[in-house]
């Protein structure tokens, strides 16, 4: 047995390797709600900083180099008339009971739609701004896409905001639920001042409401945002706001680099 005791070193010695490795980069498995601060049964690594850890929706948030990892499934976490249909109805379906008229909904159901996000940890204003993309430009705290304030073929969303469910958001062909504007749900029940979400840029979106004054877009710069201090972010950051008018919640392009999303 003596000639293996040098391999059985070697292996013992690459498993301490790969588990100190593994506990510098833990993750901790974490549980919350809309009213939580934590990834609703997924992992964040445990350097993560505390504002990202806000992202309850998502299965996992790790920092990779320069950037936050931030995995989704892209299941709303409220009920929606877009889950009738679907194997999760039983529980996730409810009738449209919002204000608009002329609501109709639209024929594609809400499917699963994993999605990573790669954003900046230090994010920083870009000098040549790029346009948003159709899809995804960012992610809301409770794992659903952010998309921009254009339908398809960049028109208007005059006709498809008749179709938003009653907590602001609906699925398109695949089935990708997304919210175009204010997110009821997460503003209903984090307060209408709190962060709704980040874009790709690394930079957060808040809601409406910032020193009790509902903010319009004569308050925000061409990108939908300004400078200023938050409650995630004492020292100051540039954000975006949500507002009622378009274009909701960003305006001509990023501010800052965007990182990438895949799905």
């Amino acid at each position: 047995m003596k000639p293996y005791k040098p391999l059985i070193a070697i292996l013992m010695l690459g498993a301490i390797i790969m588990a100190c490795k593994k506990d510098k980069q833990s993750d901790t498995t974490t549980s919350g709600s809309a009213n939580g601060s934590a990834a609703t049964n997924g992992t964040v690594g445990t350097n993560v900083p505390a504002v990202y850890k806000k992202i309850y929706g998502a299965t996992d948030i790790y920092i990779e180099g320069d950037y936050v990892v931030i995995k989704t499934n892209g299941f709303p976490d409220h009920k929606s008339p877009y889950y009738s249909g679907t194997a999760w109805a039983s529980t996730k379906y409810e009738a449209y009971n919002g204000t608009n008229p002329l609501w109709g909904q639209n024929p594609n159901k809400i499917a699963e739609a994993d999605a990573t996000f790669k954003i900046p940890l230090n994010p920083k204003a870009a000098t040549t701004h790029a346009a948003t993309p159709l899809g995804a430009m960012g992610v809301a705290v409770n794992g659903v896409d952010i998309f921009n304030q254009y339908a398809a073929m960049y028109s208007p969303l005059t006709n498809e905001a008749n179709g938003f469910d009653q907590y602001g958001g609906h699925p398109q062909q695949q089935g990708v639920y997304h919210y175009h504007v204010e997110p009821t749900y997460i503003t209903a029940n984090k307060g209408k001042d709190a962060l709704v979400g980040f874009l790709l840029d690394g930079f957060p979106v808040y809601g409406p409401l910032e020193n009790g004054k509902t903010i319009t877009n004569a308050d925000l710069d061409a990108y939908h945002g300004h400078t200023g201090v938050t409650a995630d972010y004492p020292s100051g950051i540039y954000h975006y706001h949500i507002t009622a008018a378009d274009p909701y919640i960003n305006g001509n392009g990023y501010y800052g680099t965007p990182g990438t999303v895949s799905q």
